[in-house]
């Protein structure tokens, strides 16, 4: 396939490439900013393009079977905090773009703030999540707006008739953790193990991500994916 990724140099977006890439699809790489482009570029077609902007993504995305969405708000923490408007704001832009393209798909890495720890009751709705967000993930309060701006982005995709599909980490997403192939996959819970953790390294997350991408099982449907 023809896959796109925004957001590709990120934690997440690399290894989304690399996943994509390891499998024989051609990938076609975006960034916001020329200097991130790496020097070496392999078989991965790098380009400029501003995922805010409507008519930057459409000409962008021309061509492709899939467009994966991995973008962050920030490259740490305050930046991410400061700029968490930018996650509903790409989500509208990418579905304004689909509409001239209505048969790519869109696979979108989101957040698992909006999975249920109860029927009815999400992650981000529990009482004291935000006083507890330091101790449990290590992050400010104000860390809450990013995990609310997910919330709104995936909302936005669920009122769309495009192609797509969103992938929730589970509550603690390893970045540094190394593909095992071996993990539970979910819809709208949140996967907890038996030891009451939930999480999934970046390189199972970006291998479920590209599991559907080839097998797509949840079509305008989110699903989680955990140990």
């Amino acid at each position: 396939m023809r896959i796109g990724v925004f957001g590709a140099t990120g934690v997440i977006g690399q290894r989304i490439v690399a996943e994509a890439v390891s499998r024989g699809h051609e990938v076609r790489a975006f960034t916001r900013n020329q200097s991130k482009i790496p020097a070496d570029a392999s078989s991965v077609t790098w380009q400029v393009a501003d995922v805010l902007d409507v008519d930057s993504v459409t000409t962008a995305i021309t061509g492709l079977d899939v467009v994966v969405n991995a973008i962050n708000a920030g490259d740490d923490i305050p930046e991410t905090i400061a700029n968490a408007d930018v996650l509903p704001s790409a989500a509208r832009a990418l579905l304004a773009a689909l509409d001239r393209h209505p048969s790519t798909r869109l696979l979108i890495v989101g957040g698992a703030g909006s999975l249920e720890v109860q029927p009815g009751l999400q992650v981000v709705d529990v009482d004291g999540f935000t006083e507890q967000l330091r101790s449990v993930l290590g992050v400010p309060p104000e860390y809450s707006k990013v995990v609310l701006a997910h919330r709104e982005a995936l909302n936005l995709y669920r009122l769309s008739n495009r192609d797509w599909t969103y992938l929730s980490p589970s509550a603690a997403l390893v970045k540094s953790g190394e593909r095992t192939g071996r993990f539970r996959t979910g819809t709208n819970q949140l996967l907890v193990m038996e030891d009451g953790t939930s999480d999934i390294s970046a390189g199972d997350l970006a291998m479920a991500l590209i599991d559907e991408a080839e097998r797509p099982q949840f079509i305008q449907r989110r699903f989680t994916v955990g140990y």
